[in-house]
């Protein structure tokens, strides 16, 4: 996506919300020390979204090998990297209703998969507090790991229709009715997602779990063309 794209596109969101949320804040009768930022919020969101576009596999690389070697007349007021850190907080529930607000169209077709967060070395797992009593063990399709656990609904066409974030430890079947609340017709999944319960539930309003077949499994339900989908989204 080209950066000034994304940036028009976040920068103009932020402005709606910075004049919704604004009026709904309750002040603070203390006086606190409030340090001025030479970045404005839809600036570090772009800088935040565009890191996931490119290539680097860490942010610090990306910003200090990247950006500001070579961005500088897009951010001309970049802040060092540590400070960016401490702005990133401030970025959660911005980033999160920009994320909704970008949400497709439920089609009838939908697609559903989890991708493993680590947060960090597996041997440092005992001594992590940032996330304490919010992350948790879970085993991917290669290890296992310690973070969290993300669940996406896509559409036919890639766009986004729900997500959540859990504790890596989280069955992947376990927030389906909640991400599918809004959902219809066909919505294909993985092994780890058959459940004759979740099925029924899934069936009762009017959404159709279609996942690989056991051998025990009677698959007569399943059409022709639902296989070929399960395929093309695996």
């Amino acid at each position: 996506m080209e950066l000034e794209k994304l940036f028009c596109e976040i920068d103009d969101f932020c402005t709606n919300f910075e004049e919704t949320l604004k009026p709904r804040v309750i002040t603070n009768q203390k006086q606190q020390r409030q340090r001025n930022c030479q970045l404005c919020l839809s600036e570090v969101m772009t800088i935040i979204v565009y890191f996931h576009h490119s290539n680097y596999r860490n942010l610090k690389d990306f910003y200090n090998k990247n950006l500001v070697k070579y961005y500088q007349r897009e951010f001309p007021k970049l802040v060092s990297y540590n400070r960016f850190v401490e702005l990133i907080p401030h970025t959660l529930i911005p980033l999160i209703s920009f994320l909704n607000s970008r949400k497709g169209e439920v089609t009838g077709l939908s697609f559903i998969d989890s991708t493993s967060i680590p947060i960090c070395h597996p041997r440092r797992a005992k001594r992590n507090k940032v996330f304490e009593g919010l992350s948790g063990w879970g085993k991917s399709s290669v290890a296992w790991y310690f973070g969290f656990k993300l669940h996406l609904i896509i559409n036919e066409q890639g766009e986004l229709l729900a997500f959540q974030v859990t504790p890596g430890n989280t069955d992947d079947r376990v927030p389906v009715p909640v991400l599918a609340d809004r959902l219809w017709g066909s919505l294909f999944g993985d092994k780890g997602y058959i459940s004759k319960k979740l099925w029924q539930e899934l069936w009762s309003n009017n959404i159709k779990l279609i996942t690989p077949f056991k051998k025990n499994m009677n698959n007569k339900l399943v059409e022709l063309w639902e296989k070929l989908m399960l395929r093309k989204g695996h």
